[in-house]
């Protein structure tokens, strides 16, 4: 699905969140950089909503001066300003500045004026308290004309939806790169958005006619949601989406809400809370699912609350089995699980610690065995490194699919796209590496093909697609136990049967493909003949140990090469030692 998107958002785009950002060099002194974004992110959000309500803000008034007295009133305001929400205060950006020394005071009108869904986004921003800050530091007046000049207009004939999404998407971005740490938590790029999308619409068929619904757990200003929502009507316009989002920062939540009202969706499908301790949307299930959870982050605080559902077995989200407390990537991946519907499709970001951590029968290789053995991974597709602003690790997309294509039952797709990948000419933090509309293409073809073999020149930008039955991830921990002796070298007996030596006692992983016995026979009784399995002990588990499936064989150099390019090193050296000395 090719798309000119990524590359063409328009440089005027970029230009137009530097412009609102740099608002931040009137609160230099009164806000610490770091606090820029408390203050720019709230008001780059109620100035959209003005200038989208401009133009219907007389027959909004003229509409509450009628109504105001009715008991319900929220729908005739909603029809008469053509949006999900409205603003009944008779001030706008022009006439507030008109009055400089009442501006606080009408610039709370202003705000009080907004309907209940506004208010609900103005208050996880903590917009009040920043407010006072303004009010104190005598920048609110200043604030407010930077957003009112030509260069802060937000309307929607110049700046559509999906731009407006950028520009949000790229003011969360530097508000994040000013926390250090904390940088890029919220933020994935559009390139890598675009291959999931892609991926879970590889296949598809978007020609009926349906509601077709859309899920991400950990939405951040909910732009994964916006791009699958603009992928699915670049096939067929007249599909009908709903998308339904759950944000736990307070700030990135209020965007997505916003975001939502103003393409003019139901904002109560954007929920607030943690996914793993206050599921927001318990009992639903979704056709598709995108996300990019946190990784490599514990989930000590939800601890309590995902035990308690865990104990709830089939009833809750986690009973297969629980992750290590200090990584609860996996604990998102059962959530969605629990509601893709059942032609459901998900594709979702882990690190690589969900491929092999744990031994067999703990919790992160249980969760892999209960994806496998139920077939419902479709593909892993590893990324290049310096993907993220934020990691330079090595990433994963995993595909999940419960309505797999009978070609692709009882098998798993791994492709290998690290070095599909375009550098970028300026990194932004740690991304140093895009997936340009050419990688991407390439990536979904080796997806869609699900064929053996290297898609692009493997001299430069190539993936490579392998193909494994679901069982070859699989193996039994068998334990294998030798007796203990006797001064004479006899065997203990109890019972008749030989008493095991602890000292002695090891393990072997045989592949779940493999007879244990015939393995037995050939790995361990020729070199232990009195060895025996103690088979209450034999665990089942499951890896997938992408690095080894796609590891080539490099020889080394020669060591003839070694020692001539060693000599004429040491003839270089001498040489050079000759001339230094010979002049001094």
């Amino acid at each position: 699905m090719p798309t000119d998107i990524f590359t063409a958002v328009g440089t005027n785009i970029q230009e137009k969140a530097t412009m609102i950002w740099n608002v931040a060099d009137l609160l230099r002194g009164p806000f610490k950089p770091h606090e820029y974004g408390l203050v720019i992110l709230p008001m780059t959000v109620v100035k959209r909503f003005h200038d989208c309500l401009l133009p219907t803000h007389s027959a909004v008034l003229e509409t509450y001066e009628k109504v105001k007295s009715l008991a319900v009133i929220d729908g005739f305001l909603r029809k008469a300003s053509g949006y999900q929400f409205y603003n009944t205060s008779k001030f706008t950006f022009s006439s507030l500045l008109a009055d400089p020394e009442n501006i606080e005071s009408n610039f709370r009108d202003y705000l009080n004026g907004f309907s209940s869904n506004v208010q609900d986004v103005l208050a996880k921003f903590d917009f009040e308290n920043i407010i006072k800050r303004m009010v104190e530091s005598n920048t609110l007046y200043l604030v407010i004309k930077e957003f009112a000049s030509q260069k802060g207009y937000l309307g929607p004939e110049k700046i559509s939806a999906v731009d407006c999404g950028y520009i949000f998407e790229d003011l969360v971005r530097r508000f994040s790169e000013s926390f250090g740490e904390e940088a890029g938590a919220h933020f994935t790029s559009r390139d890598i958005i675009y291959l999931m999308t892609d991926l879970l619409l590889s296949g598809a068929d978007m020609s009926r006619q349906e509601n077709i619904t859309v899920y991400d757990m950990t939405m951040g200003t909910s732009q994964m949601l916006s791009c699958m929502e603009e992928r699915i009507h670049a096939v067929n316009p007249e599909m009908e989406v709903t998308c339904f989002g759950q944000e736990f920062n307070p700030s990135t939540f209020a965007i997505a809400k916003a975001d939502m009202m103003i393409r003019g969706g139901n904002p109560d499908n954007m929920r607030f809370g943690d996914t793993l301790s206050e599921d927001k949307f318990s009992g639903y299930t979704f056709r598709y699912i995108i996300s990019n959870p946190p990784f490599g982050i514990d989930w000590k605080r939800e601890q309590k609350a995902v035990e308690k559902e865990a104990a709830l077995g089939e009833d809750g989200r986690f009973a297969p089995g629980l992750p290590k407390i200090s990584d609860g990537q996996q604990l998102f991946v059962l959530n969605g699980l629990k509601k893709l519907d059942q032609r459901g499709k998900m594709a979702i970001i882990q690190n690589g610690s969900p491929l092999f951590s744990g031994d067999a029968g703990s919790g992160p290789s249980e969760i892999r065995r209960y994806i496998l053995e139920n077939d419902w991974l479709s593909a892993i597709i590893q990324l290049s490194t310096d993907m993220f602003m934020n990691t330079g690790i090595s990433t994963y997309i995993w595909v999940l699919d419960k309505n797999k294509p009978a070609e692709r039952a009882g098998k798993v797709q791994l492709i290998d796209a690290s070095r599909c990948f375009t550098p970028r000419r300026k990194s932004i933090g740690t991304k140093r590496n895009d997936i340009a509309d050419s990688d991407r293409e390439l990536i979904v073809r080796a997806y869609s093909s699900f064929t053996e073999g290297v898609f692009g020149d493997k001299g430069g930008v190539y993936c490579e697609s392998k193909i494994f039955n679901t069982n070859e991830f699989g193996y039994s921990k068998i334990v294998v136990e030798r007796p203990q002796r006797d001064e004479n070298g006899e065997p203990i007996l109890k019972k008749g049967k030989p008493t095991p030596d602890s000292s002695l006692r090891d393990t072997e992983n045989v592949p779940l493909a493999e007879d244990i016995d015939e393995y037995f026979k050939r790995e361990v009784l020729p070199y232990a003949p009195d060895a025996w399995i103690d088979r209450a002990k034999t665990k089942i588990g499951y890896e997938i140990p992408m690095t080894r499936y796609f590891y080539e064989y490099k020889k080394p150099e020669a060591s003839e090469d070694i020692l001539k390019r060693i000599v004429e090193l040491e003839n270089g050296i001498a040489e050079s030692l000759k001339k230094l000395f010979g002049e001094g």
